[in-house]
Order: structure tokens, then C-alpha cells, then sequence
């Protein structure tokens, strides 16, 4: 497959609000399909079901918002607001259920106002482990054994220990295929563009695993192909659009302002965990385990004993990155209030940071690649911004 053949595909997916491949998906297989919330929920759970995950993350400058306002105060993110549309329009009628996992007040009053529109739709609400250890460890296998109960009973597939140890290792090839693409793209961005890689994180919300799996396989080989020029740009790892995600429009400013990204925190559902997960004689105690020990480092996850900003400056060094742009979501608690502690973090260490916020339907641009192009520049003449 060509390169251009697989941009064109993941463009698709990228539009695709009305989610005709999953549609398509279904009439294939005869199974049904589970919308899930960002960030982080256990989707090797639903795959073990033999259902769909599929990645909820709005719908971007795509809709007009005029029902979603309704239901949510203006003081928030766009997020919920444009879900609630989705739903509301029937663009999300080929779903048959919901996982909103605990990211902030936001999500859990979503779950709560899902409940009350669609009452006759399996809803759950996964409210995840704020401590570690073995009660921790404990309480995750509990809720996760509760969660795959249901999901069985929804999709008449009852999970096993067998089937969830077979999604976990598909899960395991997907994420490594992804950990490949970010080292090649840390070791060579020009070739791997990050809005090509960004397309294709966005298309793991809608295939099935393997053949994500595929699709970011048949990238890398089309990708390493071209001779693409290398440009005097910026390395830089971009924090904060872990939730509601930035307009693919931000993205391509960035680089054209002069950064190259080498890491960053959006889309995080499918490289939540840190390496393999190994299922073992007890596959549900395995996720929740790796879930407490091996997932990235993020707001959204109280971490006792480990300094906010650590991660964050191995992450910058790791990725030789030159500075570091705080890229949030306006009105996100979660990003904005760990920010400060990030750049103590930061400053610590000598490394230059610049921030500014956005919502997923902002249509102007200027002011970032302004603020983005001389953040590069004053790193690339004088070391620091």
C-alpha cells in the first residue's frame, strides 16, 4: 500500500462522525460495539467480550453545537458539549453502550446526564483507583471482574480467563507497534510527520485491534520509503491535550512554525500502559495491576511518593527534545492545574517551556504559530526561550 493510500484512510476515519466503519464493522461481524470516554479504560476487556471499543473524542469544528449547549454550563470544556450532540443528532446510535472512566467532575456528570437521556442504554461509569498497593490492586480486579461480568452479559460472550489473556496479547502487538512508531518518529520526525502520526492514533478509536495493528505497520513501511527533507526545526514534546484533543489544524501549525514533536500526551487510550502486559494464571489481576504500575504518568492518576514533572523531564531528555509547549484544553481542571508543578519541574532542570490553551472547534491559528514559531526560533539562537 502507498503512503498516499494510507493517509487517505485514516483522513477517512478521522471525519468519520457518523461512524459508518463501525457501522460497516458490525454488519461484518455480527457483534456489537461499546463507545468509550477518554482517557483510559480497559479496552482489552471489551475486545475479550468480543465487542468494539470505540474512542469517543467529539466531533471537532465538524458540527454545530446547539443541543449540547443546552445541557452543560458554558465554563467548562467543549468536550461533553459536543458528545451530548453527537448523541442527540444520532450519530452515535450504532453504539450499544458507554464506558466513562474517572477523568474529572466533567466526564463523571456526563455519565450522570448519558443516564437520564438514554436510560435504556448500558451505561457504566468506571471510577478507577486513586491509591497503590494491594488494596488498590484489590479494589481495580474487583471492579474489573464486575465490568467484564457485564460486558458479557451485553454481548452474550461471557469473558474468560482465556479470551482475555488472547485480547491481551493483541493489545500488547498494538501497543508496540505504536511505542515503534514513536521512536522512529523521535529519531527521524521529518519522516514520520506528526500529523500523519496523529491521524493514525485517532484511527485506533475505530478499528478493530489488529487491524490498527496492520494499518500502523503498513504506514511505517510506506513512511521509511520516502525521502522526505529534513528541516532545521525545533524538538519539541507538547503536554495537556490528553482529553479533549486539539484541531488537526493545531497540529500542522505547530510543525509549520518550526517544532518538531517528538512526544505527547494525546490520545492515550491505546498507549495507556507502558509495555506488556503478561496475563498469567490470573488475566484480570494482570490489568489491574499494570494498570496501577505500568500506565504513562498523567493528571488523571495520583501517584503517592513521586514528584509531579519527573516523567516528564525523563520523557524531554529521552526524546531529546529542546522544550517543552503546554497545549491545553481551555477550562480543563486536570491539565491546568498540574501545569505549575510541570514547570517547577521543568525550570529545575533548565528545560524552556511556552503554554497556551484551545478548544477542539477553534478556527484561528495566527496567534499560536506566532507564539509556537517564536518559542522555536529563540531556542535554535539562543538555547533557551
Amino acid at each position: 500500500m502507498t503512503l498516499a493510500a494510507v493517509i487517505a484512510e485514516i483522513e477517512k476515519l478521522y471525519f468519520d462522525i457518523d461512524l459508518d466503519a463501525v457501522a460497516a464493522w458490525k454488519a461484518r461481524t455480527h457483534q456489537k460495539a461499546i463507545g468509550t470516554l477518554p482517557v483510559y479504560v480497559p479496552r482489552e476487556i471489551v475486545t475479550a467480550a468480543e465487542m468494539l471499543p470505540v474512542g469517543l473524542m467529539g466531533a471537532g469544528a465538524q458540527i454545530e453545537i446547539i443541543r449540547g449547549d443546552a445541557y452543560f454550563q458554558s465554563y467548562i470544556c467543549q468536550l461533553p458539549r459536543s458528545t451530548i450532540e453527537l448523541a442527540l443528532t444520532k450519530r452515535l446510535a450504532v453504539l450499544d453502550g458507554f464506558l466513562f472512566p474517572s477523568t474529572c467532575d466533567v466526564i463523571r456528570n456526563l455519565s450522570g446526564m448519558w443516564q437520564l437521556l438514554f436510560p435504556d442504554t448500558f451505561v457504566r461509569y468506571l471510577d478507577l483507583p486513586q491509591a497503590s498497593g494491594a488494596v488498590a490492586a484489590r479494589y481495580h480486579r474487583r471492579d474489573l471482574e464486575k465490568l467484564a461480568r457485564e460486558l458479557g452479559d451485553l454481548s452474550g460472550h461471557p469473558v474468560t480467563n482465556a479470551s482475555l489473556a488472547s485480547a491481551i496479547a493483541r493489545h500488547n502487538k498494538n501497543r508496540a507497534v505504536l511505542d515503534r512508531i514513536y521512536e522512529l518518529r523521535a529519531k527521524a520526525p521529518w519522516t514520520f510527520p506528526t500529523r500523519e502520526v496523529y491521524l493514525l492514533l485517532r484511527a485506533a478509536n475505530l478499528l478493530d485491534v489488529d487491524d490498527h495493528t496492520r494499518l500502523v505497520e503498513r504506514y511505517i513501511a510506506a513512511a521509511t520509503r520516502e525521502n522526505r527533507p529534513v528541516r532545521d526545526h525545533t524538538r519539541v514534546v507538547v503536554v495537556g491535550a490528553f482529553c479533549e484533543q486539539p484541531p488537526l489544524e493545531l497540529i500542522q501549525t505547530l510543525e509549520a512554525a518550526g517544532c518538531y514533536i517528538v512526544d505527547d500526551d494525546w490520545v492515550l487510550g491505546p498507549r495507556w500502559l507502558q509495555g506488556p502486559v503478561a496475563p498469567g494464571a490470573d488475566a484480570l489481576q494482570a490489568l489491574a495491576n499494570a494498570y496501577l504500575a505500568q500506565s504513562v504518568a498523567s493528571p488523571l492518576k495520583f501517584e503517592p511518593g513521586i514528584r509531579k514533572g519527573d516523567a516528564l523531564v525523563e520523557t524531554v531528555r529521552a526524546r531529546r527534545a529542546e522544550g517543552v509547549i503546554f497545549c491545553a484544553p481551555s477550562f480543563c481542571d486536570p491539565a491546568l492545574l498540574e501545569q505549575p508543578m510541570l514547570e517547577a519541574a521543568l525550570a529545575r532542570a533548565g528545560i524552556p517551556s511556552t503554554a497556551f490553551k484551545y478548544a477542539e472547534n477553534l478556527g484561528q491559528f495566527q496567534v499560536i504559530r506566532e507564539q509556537a514559531g517564536t518559542f522555536s526560533d529563540s531556542i535554535r539562537l539562543w538555547g533557551a526561550a
